[in-house]
């Protein structure tokens, strides 16, 4: 639970998430300075793999109401996602099932999650074990994290959708063309 990190644990995932995202591009790694370790909201919960190296890898867990289409529905919502580099390829991801009984106990009908295109590769990997069905061409808009003058408050993006069953079924889940997060 986010409650139980102490301030360390705080501090090495902030290490962890500047070290990891800021490989992509230098501005993923700016939310991560000074010890945060969150990007937007707060995680409710955490899974945090170690080894002998320190943190090797990372999710969150957010219990939010999304709307899809016209439907408000209760998710939770999957982020912060990483893979120490030196891991990548190793299959650590499949390591991350022991996620699925957590996301039970939250009592939703589905988790979401989104990527950018860029990791489809990983993500068809990641569904093909039947864990999650990644959904392409549904843009998913959502508030900027920050206060921009020049930008508008929101963000439309074309990302990669992840979603997974818990208490329902795939066929149960809600279809539209604008996810709202």
């Amino acid at each position: 639970w986010e409650n139980e990190l102490q301030l360390a644990e705080h501090v090495a995932l902030s290490d962890f998430f500047r070290k990891t995202y800021g490989r992509t591009n230098a501005s993923n790694a700016k939310p991560f300075e000074g010890g945060r370790s969150w990007a937007g909201a707060r995680p409710e919960v955490r899974a945090i793999g170690y080894d002998a190296h320190g943190i090797a890898a990372h999710i969150g867990i957010l219990r939010r109401f999304i709307k899809v289409g016209e439907v408000d529905l209760l998710v939770a919502e999957l982020g912060l996602y990483g893979v120490r580099p030196d891991l990548e390829g190793l299959g650590i991801s499949f390591s991350m099932r022991f996620v699925y009984p957590v996301v039970q106990q939250l009592g939703v009908p589905f988790a979401f999650g989104t990527v950018r295109h860029a990791l489809r590769n990983h993500v068809e990997r990641f569904c093909r074990g039947g864990l999650a069905t990644m959904l392409s061409g549904i843009p998913v808009r959502s508030t900027h994290p920050e206060v921009y003058p020049d930008l508008p408050p929101t963000r439309l993006e074309d990302v990669l959708v992840l979603v997974t069953p818990i208490g329902r079924t795939m066929s149960e889940r809600p279809s539209g063309t604008l996810i709202d997060r």
